[in-house]
C-alpha cells in the first residue's frame, strides 16, 4: 500500500549562501521533508555538507522532517553524527557498510528512521535480508555524485519491482526516487509506484517554488 505522497526537495542545489532562507522558503512553499545529500569525494566524486550544517538548520528552527543520504563510505561514524545534529530519516548505499543489518540496526538506536539506497546498477537483492527493517527504499535514478543530470528510464522497471515487493510486505516502506525529477516526468515515475520524490535543480533553479511544487502534486494527481 502506497504512503501518502511526499516532496523532498535536494538542498545540494539550493543557494548556500542563504541555506536557511532557503529551506524555510522551500518549507513554506509546500515540501514536506528537507533532503540532505552527503558526500565524500570517495564513495562518490564530489564534496557537500556535513552534520554541522544539519544542525545548523536544527538550530534556525527547521522543524520539517530531515532525510540524510550517506553516500560516504564508511558510514558507521556519520550515523551517530547526523542522528545527534537532527536527522529524521538516514539511508545509506548498501556497497558502503562492511555490515549492512549492523548499519541499520546503528540507525534504530538512535530513534531514526532507516532507509536503504541502490545505484542504477546496484541489484535489489539485498532487499530479502533487509525490508523488514528499512522504513525508506530509495532508487538512484542518476549516478550519485552531481545534480542537474537525466533521469534514467531503466529505473521505472526497478521501481515496479520495488513496489511490488513492499507490497508483499505488508509494510508501509516508503519508496524514494532521485535523480532527473521534474514536473513533465513525476506522473511516470509516480505511477510505477513512488511516492516519496527528490527534486534539487527542478525546483531550487526555478524563481517561484510553490509553482513547481504545485505542479508536481498536480501531475501525481493526474497522471
Amino acid at each position: 500500500m502506497k504512503q501518502p505522497n511526499v516532496i523532498a526537495p535536494s538542498i545540494l542545489s539550493a543557494d548556500f549562501a542563504r541555506l536557511g532562507e532557503e529551506v524555510h522558503k522551500v518549507l513554506e512553499a509546500g515540501a514536506d521533508w528537507v533532503h540532505f545529500d552527503v558526500m565524500d569525494n570517495h564513495f562518490v566524486p564530489n564534496l557537500s555538507i556535513g552534520p554541522m550544517v544539519c544542525k545548523a538548520l536544527r538550530n534556525a528552527g527547521i522543524k520539517a522532517p530531515i532525510d540524510v543520504h550517506l553516500m560516504v563510505s564508511p558510514v558507521d561514524q556519520l550515523v551517530d553524527d547526523f542522528a545527534q545534529a537532527g536527522a529524521s530519516l538516514i539511508s545509506f548505499h548498501p556497497e558502503a557498510s562492511t555490515h549492512v543489518d549492523r548499519t541499520l540496526q546503528l540507525i534504530r538506536s538512535h530513534g531514526c528512521q532507516t532507509g536503504l539506497v541502490f545505484n542504477p546498477a546496484t541489484p535489489l537483492d539485498w532487499l530479502q535480508w533487509t525490508l523488514d527493517e528499512l522504513d525508506l527504499v530509495l532508487l538512484m535514478s542518476v549516478n550519485p555524485g552531481f545534480g542537474g543530470q537525466q533521469f534514467l528510464p531503466l529505473t521505472l522497471d526497478k521501481l515496479k519491482q520495488v513496489r511490488a515487493a513492499i507490497d508483499r510486505s505488508g509494510r508501509p516502506v516508503r519508496l524514494q526516487v532521485d535523480g532527473g525529477v521534474k514536473p513533465d516526468n513525476i506522473a511516470r515515475i509516480a505511477e510505477a509506484g513512488a511516492d516519496t520524490f527528490v527534486a534539487g535543480s527542478a525546483i531550487f533553479g526555478q524563481p517561484d517554488y510553490r509553482a513547481v511544487i504545485e505542479k508536481m502534486r498536480s501531475a501525481i494527481k493526474n497522471p
